[in-house]
């Protein structure tokens, strides 16, 4: 009988095979957390520039979205008391190194048609754009 030396084919697949499933594992459970709180920073503000959107529409009366330092506003764009405004709502970002910029003024409704809008969130080194065509609602952009 004639003793085996080295390793089959089939044994090193199995091998590799648990390797790979082994990585995949490790990579996905250290998934990227600047990525991680960029998602959840741009879901979060999709939700409320959606909101604001109907809110405008609701009351008739045009909301601005604009960031500030550590967050964002979403105020009524009017200040005439017999339109009933919508409060002013001011939010602080879940991540304290997020930054959103827009080349220009964002604001929701109260027309069902808005201007095509852009908002760029970054966290670290990452980076999200947000925005509409003026048709569709908010959403990430490619």
């Amino acid at each position: 009988m004639q003793r085996q030396r080295g390793l089959t084919l089939l044994e090193l697949l199995v091998v590799l095979a648990i390797i790979a499933i082994s990585v995949v594992g490790v990579r996905l459970s250290l998934r990227d957390n600047q990525e991680a709180q960029l998602t959840r920073e741009a879901q979060r503000l999709v939700a409320m520039l959606e909101a604001a959107r109907v809110q405008s529409r609701t009351r008739g009366v045009p909301m601005v979205w604009e960031p500030s330092p550590n967050g964002f506003v979403i105020r009524a764009a009017t200040a005439n008391p017999t339109q009933g405004l919508a409060p002013t709502r001011t939010e602080m970002w879940l991540a304290t190194d997020t930054q959103a910029s827009s080349p220009q003024a964002v604001w929701l409704g109260p027309e069902p048609i808005l201007v095509p809008m852009r908002i760029t969130l970054s966290v670290g080194t990452q980076s999200l754009t947000l925005g509409t065509d003026g048709l569709q609602p908010f959403g990430v952009l490619p």
